[in-house]
């Protein structure tokens, strides 16, 4: 019994050092979000201004999915406070707005074939990704 006892003190206390590094990582994934966002909305400022619309236009896009992309990690984080489980969701959407990223620079650079294949694939098999884990979620919510 208090082989028991020892164990349950052990993972609290474990419990509790991981709670503590998740608060840590959303305080900065929360300073980051609010730099990232200011920073786009300087891109946005800079579209007023002389020089070239288009790459001007997508450096906002991408200052934006950055933001986005750092909103959905910090929205797992914040998560896991609520249900005590890392939700996989957000972390697959903020991958699919990674990719849509990357297809934004591959729209802009000389582009390679197989690059264009495995970007694809890749944002093919997030989006199933997405959905399959939307629906097991909406199974889960729904009262038995």
């Amino acid at each position: 019994m208090e082989i028991d006892h020892e164990i349950r003190n052990l993972t609290g206390i474990i419990t509790l050092v991981t709670k503590g590094i998740y608060f840590v990582i959303a305080v900065i994934l929360s300073l980051l979000a609010l730099v990232s966002f200011v920073a786009a909305g300087y891109q946005f400022l800079a579209l007023l201004g002389p020089g070239d619309l288009t790459a001007n236009l997508l450096q906002v896009l991408h200052a934006i999915l950055l933001t986005i992309i750092i909103v959905e990690i910090l929205e797992t984080v914040t998560a896991y406070f609520k249900t005590s489980r890392v939700l996989v969701r957000p972390i697959l959407v903020a991958g699919l707005t990674a990719m849509v990223r990357r297809v934004l620079v591959l729209g802009v650079e000389t582009i390679n074939p197989t690059d264009i294949l495995v970007t694809v694939a890749v944002i093919a098999v997030l989006t199933a990704a997405v959905v399959l884990v939307g629906k097991e979620e909406l199974q889960e919510e729904k009262p038995s």
